[in-house]
Parts: C-alpha cells; sequence; structure tokens
C-alpha cells in the first residue's frame, strides 16, 4: 500500500561506494518511484540529498525484517544497483533481484557485478557516476514493460543455471578437482614424502 503497484527498488547497506546520490540525481525531475532499503553510514546524506533534491518519489524505508525485503523484492518492478567504485566486488543484493526475476540496472566497475547482470540479456549497465545515463536506463525499462518482464526471467534463469548453493557449490568442488589433477607429481611427491612431514606418506 506504501509503494503503489510499480517501483524500482534498492537494498543493501547505505555506504559511500553503492552510488546512491547518483541514483537520486538521476531520479530528479521524474516520477519513477525508487524504493531503497537499508541502513548506513551515508543515510542522513542521502537523506538530505533527497529533500535539497524536493524527491517525493523516493522512499527510505530503513533497515527491514525478512518478510518485508521479500515483499517488497516480489512486488518490485526492477532493481537498481548504482555501485560506482569497485570497493563494491560483487553485488550479493543484485543476486536477490535476480533470483527473484527483476530486471536489473548496474554500472560497470570491472567487478562480479557485470557477471551476475549482463548488460541486453538480464537487464542494463550503465557507465558508473553518470545520472543520465542511469535515468535513460530506468527511462528504457520503464517504458518496455515485455522487454523488462523478459530480461527479468533471464536474470532468474541465469541465477538458476549459476548461483544456486547447490550449483556454486559443485562448481567449486570441480574447481577443486581440476586443480588437483593439476599438480606436477614431482612436486607434490617432494612434499608428502619429506621425512618427518605430517603429510609423508
Amino acid at each position: 500500500e506504501r509503494v503503489g503497484p510499480k517501483f524500482f527498488l534498492f537494498v543493501g547497506v547505505l555506504r559511500y561506494y553503492k552510488g546512491l546520490h547518483v541514483l537520486l540525481d538521476a531520479v530528479a525531475g521524474t516520477e519513477y518511484p525508487v524504493v531503497i532499503v537499508g541502513a548506513g553510514p551515508e543515510e542522513a546524506a542521502l537523506k538530505a540529498q533527497a529533500a535539497r533534491l524536493g524527491l517525493k518519489n523516493v522512499l527510505f524505508t530503513g533497515a527491514l525484517d525478512e518478510e518485508d525485503k521479500v515483499a517488497l523484492l516480489t512486488l518490485a518492478y526492477a532493481f537498481a544497483f548504482p555501485s560506482h567504485l569497485r570497493s563494491e566486488a560483487f553485488g550479493v543484493s543484485l543476486l536477490e533481484g535476480a533470483m527473484y526475476g527483476k530486471p536489473m540496472i548496474s554500472s560497470e566497475i570491472g567487478t562480479g557485478t557485470t557477471y551476475i547482470n549482463v548488460d541486453g540479456d538480464t537487464g542494463l549497465v550503465v557507465p558508473p557516476s553518470d545520472p543520465q545515463a542511469l535515468r535513460a536506463a530506468m527511462r528504457t525499462l520503464w517504458d518496455n514493460p515485455d522487454m523488462a518482464r523478459a530480461m527479468g526471467r533471464r536474470a532468474e534463469q541465469r541465477f538458476e543455471e549459476l548461483f544456486t548453493s547447490e550449483k556454486m557449490a559443485a562448481n567449486y568442488t570441480a574447481l577443486y578437482h581440476e586443480l588437483v589433477a593439476r599438480r606436477s607429481p614431482k612436486v607434490a611427491d617432494a612434499v608428502v614424502e619429506q621425512p618427518g612431514s605430517e603429510f609423508s606418506r
């Protein structure tokens, strides 16, 4: 009831590298509803920025319990993840967006975020710290619901193929076996046959 039927969602700790100031600049002068879930050291500054920009379309919920977070992930139209610095190494909440079948917008920062969100497939990827590009991506998803839904379906499919706990455990196991198989037998024997070694046969 509070957020309405169609909105962009961000979920995460409000840290300096999350790029939320860019998101606020991007939606200034638009009517795109944005829900920001989370608390953190940048919260006061972001709220002050939103007030300064006169943003009536941005809702800061603060930290929420899992039930409310899941409700918002279920209801959201699309997931906005504007992290603009390489301090964002992966983007776990992007995985949550993918898991719930949401088209995503993220920035190309040379980390794992673009492995999760593939530009033109599971969502849109924009240059970092670029409010105009971010606004354009939001407009593209907003104005093209069929495309947004298709991207969301592919995001969920990619999550199921690559990122479930079972799949990731299987991948790690396969990598471990591959690395063991690649070991040089001479090096391995030298290690395990050292007298008094705990690894000796």
